[in-house]
């Protein structure tokens, strides 16, 4: 995932991957960025910020309402439809 500063209102298109023995599981997401930014666990983690482990996640809410939060890795891409 590259570096990126994304807005609220922006409406983008968000494809996952999850790697597995036999291939990878895609899954692809579309609507409008509600909010974007890295948020704590509940998970310990050393020497980092409140000693928590921190995730990038971005909250869109779909087409039809749904609100929906992805946690964001390297196997993400963020493709930007409008704004």
């Amino acid at each position: 995932m590259e570096e990126q500063q994304y807005e609220v209102g922006q409406r983008v298109r968000v494809t996952q991957q999850i790697p597995r023995l036999s291939g990878s599981q895609v899954t692809t997401v579309e609507g409008t960025i509600l909010s974007f930014g890295q948020s704590k666990t509940g998970s310990w983690f050393a020497h980092s910020k409140d000693h928590k482990l921190w995730l990038e996640r971005l909250e869109l809410q779909k087409e039809d309402g749904e609100k929906v939060t992805l946690n964001l890795d390297q196997y993400s891409r963020i493709d930007v439809l409008s704004a």
